[in-house]
């Protein structure tokens, strides 16, 4: 059994287009788990169980994890996902591919400026694993980026876990050919698209580093126009999506 743990926040906007896209490409058995905090409570037929929560994202995963341990088997899988994220592909084969060898598979987004962490946008282990470590997608481990600045983010304690633990991960990474922006619109190991920011504002550390490169003030207008400029990129990508339009994937590849 698959237990997919997955958090919308604010908005219900990506529900029916991750619901639409794992029944489209899912092969085996599943139970969708979602946390969806500030959303209708109609939105809660797109899953399998629905759990009240309260806090941030990394606490949210934790808890649906808890929850889902709580009822599955050492053997069944758990596969963290972005409430913003979802197949493109089967994802089975690159399953059994990564777990062959590995306790865990994740994204790992090296663009994000080097981020050498498992990242929930995607994430696949078998529960006992996640029980065993055990499992935590709190930020807290600081780890130092190739520029020297100590960073920690999402994922961080889980990737300190995995060392401590001598328990290996297959990271899964970036696979686009054409990239509307570094960070964002992704397409991971050509199976998994993840949008990014889809519930705050779109701007990441990646928006902000040719200015620190230049020596520039990060100041509120250049921030403003940043973000607009990606708000628009975004709207327009969730466009082509919302729609299913057949080609917006040859966009990327």
């Amino acid at each position: 059994m698959l237990h997919i743990a997955t958090a919308h926040h604010g908005s219900p906007r990506w529900i029916p287009i991750q619901a639409r896209e794992l029944r489209r490409h899912l092969s085996c058995p599943c139970r969708i788990w979602a946390s969806l905090q500030g959303i209708d409570s109609s939105y809660g037929s797109f899953f399998d169980r629905v759990v009240d929560q309260w806090g941030g994202h990394a606490e949210k995963l934790n808890h649906l994890a808890i929850e889902i341990a709580a009822v599955a088997a050492d053997d069944d899988l758990i596969m963290f996902l972005d409430g913003d994220a979802f197949p493109i592909a089967d994802p089975a084969p690159l399953i059994a591919t990564g777990l062959a060898d590995a306790s865990l598979l994740a994204v790992r987004r090296t663009e994000n400026r080097g981020d050498p962490q498992p990242h929930p946008c995607f994430c696949v282990t078998e529960v006992g694993t996640w029980r065993r470590l055990p499992g935590d997608w709190s930020r807290g481990f600081v780890w130092h980026h190739p520029d020297g600045a100590p960073t920690s983010d999402v994922g961080a304690n889980l990737m300190r876990q995995l060392e401590l633990s001598g328990t290996s991960w297959t990271p899964i990474s970036r696979s686009n050919e054409h990239d509307l922006h570094p960070l964002f619109f992704a397409i991971y190991g050509d199976v998994v698209y993840h949008h990014g920011a889809g519930f705050r504002a779109p701007i990441s550390r990646v928006d902000g580093a040719p200015l620190d490169a230049a020596g520039l003030p990060r100041d509120v207008p250049e921030t403003r126009r940043i973000v607009e400029r990606n708000v628009r990129q975004a709207e327009e990508v969730f466009g082509w999506i919302e729609r299913d339009e057949p080609d917006w994937l040859a966009r990327f590849i």
